[in-house]
């Protein structure tokens, strides 16, 4: 057994914090009230210097490592990565992990339910963004005594999370680590995301978003949704060794499942509309598609960020064609352009965007070799 697959952080609990100050958004709207349901792992020194803030990705949530129960199959989604003597070691960090607004594992969205009517927000709860996310997060921080974090971490849309951090809250956080992430997305990847939307928007069980009212799921657009981001999330190499052109069986010259390909993209699709929120999905693309630091400054990146303050641990994979290393390299460039500290690393590996959950050794190494330089 591998030194990343020891030394779990153990048996874990999410916690709920309410707030009751409104939180205005961007778009605007006011949430006069909102629940943010978090996990923390380690513990918070004296002078409460050693906080890491985890922001996850589209698909993610606050249970980041442990378990709820010995029996519990899956550990957290980074578990991987965080716990005694691992990348993160929570010997030395007081790890968070939180489900952002809009979620649908315990934090306040459109499934949660209306405190005055006791009904389910559904349709009219409002899209959030990356900075509306942030926000909700400094008000966790606030809640639990946190001043300054000494680092926010974040893979792919998470890490959009954490660069908007040090432009949010420059004085608050001292080192950004920005994983397989991008200033913001491509045409391409927008596009990816309003196909996927609209497989789950003219499902017929998606009542304009107030399925929860018909005791309906629009599980078929969920499951293309998913398949069409499971395709994107892995490489071309990562999808032919894994499966190639494999038969299940002998060819059936049918539309059933014939090439383990197919079977794994049903599988996936149906575990996904099992567990996940059509509304949470369509607002987390979207934050995605919003999210821009650079547009109020006439497009230049180096002008977004000119009072950021934090060092940055930049990483990109080589496979990784969807958030490709280009876009990893426009940041860095922006950073250095105001004369910040930053190391960057570009990791070859397979797995394509998914390679920065998965636990390679030199990717680890290198985080490992970030944090442990990180002061407390």
């Amino acid at each position: 057994m591998s030194e990343i697959s020891r030394n779990s952080v153990g048996i874990v609990s999410a916690q709920t914090a309410h707030f009751d100050a409104p939180l205005t958004l961007k778009n605007g709207e006011i949430l006069p009230q909102f629940d943010l349901v978090y996990e923390t792992y380690g513990e918070l020194n004296a002078s409460k210097s050693n906080a890491v803030l985890i922001c996850h990705a589209l698909s993610g949530n606050h249970h980041v490592a442990g378990k709820y129960a010995e029996t519990d199959k899956n550990a957290g989604w980074w578990d991987n990565l965080i716990g005694p003597n691992k990348p993160l070691d929570t010997n030395k960090f007081f790890v968070i992990g939180v489900n952002n607004l809009a979620g649908c594992h315990g934090s306040s969205g459109p499934s949660s339910i209306r405190p005055k009517s006791k009904k389910t927000y559904g349709s009219s709860f409002p899209i959030v963004t990356v900075e509306d996310w942030v926000n909700s997060q400094a008000r966790l921080l606030d809640h639990l005594g946190i001043e300054t974090l000494a680092a926010v971490i974040g893979g792919s849309l998470g890490g959009m999370q954490a660069l908007q951090w040090t432009i949010a809250y420059p004085d608050r956080i001292k080192h950004a680590l920005v994983i397989a992430s991008a200033p913001n997305l491509t045409a391409q990847n927008m596009a990816f995301n309003e196909v996927a939307r609209q497989a789950i928007i003219t499902d017929p069980e998606f009542y304009d978003g107030d399925y929860y009212a018909h005791n309906t799921v629009p599980r078929r657009g969920l499951r293309i949704a998913r398949m069409l981001g499971h395709i994107t999330y892995l490489s071309d190499d990562a999808m032919g060794e894994k499966f190639g052109r494999k038969l299940k069986d002998k060819i059936k010259y049918s539309f059933d499942v014939e090439f383990e390909m197919e079977s794994y993209l049903r599988y996936q699709g149906d575990k996904f509309a099992g567990e996940f929120d059509a509304n949470t999905y369509l607002r987390m693309t979207r934050a995605l598609d919003y999210y821009d630091p650079a547009l109020e400054h006439g497009g230049d990146l180096s002008k977004a960020l000119k009072k950021v303050k934090a060092e940055f641990l930049v990483v990109s994979f080589t496979s990784d064609w969807r958030f490709s290393p280009d876009r990893s390299r426009e940041i860095v460039k922006a950073l250095l352009d105001n004369e910040l500290t930053v190391s960057y690393a570009e990791v070859t590996a397979l797995h394509g965007h998914d390679a920065f959950l998965m636990p390679d050794a030199h990717y680890h190494a290198i985080l490992r070799a970030y944090l442990q330089k990180v002061e407390v």
